[in-house]
């Protein structure tokens, strides 16, 4: 059992964790109600922690929860729509003019 992620955010949090989740990562969170004494108890006893249970998927829990909070370019190359030949941006999957899906 590893924490990966620690914060006041509860949001953030949870927003992990649904990344996570959707990745097929398994996380428990603890905390969450702790979390309401900062500053009356110091942050590192009841900050929210995201904690994964199986050890083999800490390690890319991890990585992934890096990429996402790094906040750099999306990596890969903007596309062209077939559609309606708009030039689309890397992260979206469909056009925003016509709404067209990426080819693959």
């Amino acid at each position: 059992m590893k924490t990966v992620f620690t914060s006041l955010d509860a949001l953030a949090v949870h927003h992990l964790q649904n990344v996570l989740r959707a990745e097929g990562i398994r996380t428990v969170i603890r905390n969450e109600l702790l979390s309401r004494l900062a500053g009356e108890v110091p942050f590192t006893e009841v900050a929210i922690e995201l904690v994964v249970p199986d050890d083999a998927d800490a390690e890319r829990a991890v990585r992934l929860i890096g990429e996402l909070r790094s906040g750099g370019p999306p990596a890969g190359a903007h596309w062209q729509c077939p559609g309606c030949g708009e030039r689309i941006e890397p992260q979206f999957t469909a056009c925003w003019r016509c709404g067209t899906g990426r080819p693959a």
